[in-house]
């Protein structure tokens, strides 16, 4: 047979205070959100540019080596 779990208080560990979850207390920030949503939208927009102009990424990468090489020498 099969024994029944009973639901019990689990015993406070150390380090524990951290995984406890407070009712109406989000993990993450709100403004977090619209940040993601700015961070995904941004990171699309450079993928169309990348499939519909890669003229721009390789003259990005060639101003970019041209600069880093006169920084050196």
């Amino acid at each position: 047979m099969t024994q029944h779990v009973r639901d019990k208080e689990p015993e406070p560990t150390v380090g524990a205070s951290a995984d406890i979850d407070v009712p109406g207390r989000d993990v993450t920030p709100r403004g977090s959100r619209l940040l993601e949503l700015l961070g995904l939208t941004l990171v699309a927009g450079a993928g169309v540019l990348f499939v519909v102009r890669p003229d721009l990424y390789e003259a990005g990468a060639h101003i970019f080596a041209t600069r880093a090489a006169s920084l050196v020498h």
